[in-house]
């Protein structure tokens, strides 16, 4: 991550997945995001709350959306701030919250429109547009996906309103080492990218 970070330029995010990791990834990484399953592990958010990186928190797939202030109120906490949740505080203190469906059955995830809003009350919201197509563990040891989907799910979540999108991407995602079912080609993102431009420039 250090040799791409230098490379580029580009800003890091990467996962953390126990209270050991985040120290030592916020040397290299910009955002430590806490994957959906851990959402609710505070020894985890208290570790990322502790430095300096941006802690970006994934929606569990089992868990109404407001019930996630409670993660930010636990990284606001550990930085200090006592008061309210709400989108200015934690705009300023570094912590977001990433939609990626709910679990709608088996093997199945929905995306619920109106979360998005709930969230926002109290934290910056981005759209994981990708994994929200995720059929979970659909090829018996790993995920399929419906990635047709993923423009109509994007352009709805523009329209609602959120703070920025999160994206798989591959030239060829049939040969994609992971999650290749629900990713977006790469030469079809730039499309996107300019629908969901003109629709927030409208709802703006």
């Amino acid at each position: 991550l250090q040799e791409v970070k230098e490379q580029f330029g580009y800003k890091i995010l990467t996962d953390v997945h126990d209270y050991t990791q985040p120290a030592s990834a916020a040397e290299v990484a910009d955002v430590l995001q806490i994957p959906a399953f851990l959402c609710r592990q505070t020894d985890l958010l208290v570790a990322c709350a502790k430095t300096a990186a941006t802690v970006n928190i994934k929606k569990g797939q089992f868990l109404a959306p407001e019930a996630m202030e409670h993660s930010v109120k636990k990284v606001l906490k550990t930085r200090r701030f006592e008061g309210d949740a709400s989108y200015e505080n934690a705009e300023k203190y570094n912590v977001w919250l990433t939609e990626r469906g709910s679990s709608f059955g088996y093997g199945n995830l929905v995306v619920d429109m109106r979360g998005l809003k709930t969230m926002r009350e109290f934290a910056p919201v981005i759209f994981d547009a990708t994994h929200s197509v995720q059929s979970p563990a659909s090829g018996g040891a790993t995920s399929g996906g419906d990635s047709s989907m993923v423009p109509y799910l994007s352009r709805a979540a523009a329209a609602v309103g959120v703070d920025g999108f999160f994206f798989e991407t591959h030239f060829d995602p049939s040969i994609a080492l992971s999650d290749g079912p629900n990713m977006i080609e790469l030469k079809k993102l730039d499309v996107l990218m300019k629908q969901i431009e003109a629709i927030q420039t409208i709802v703006e």
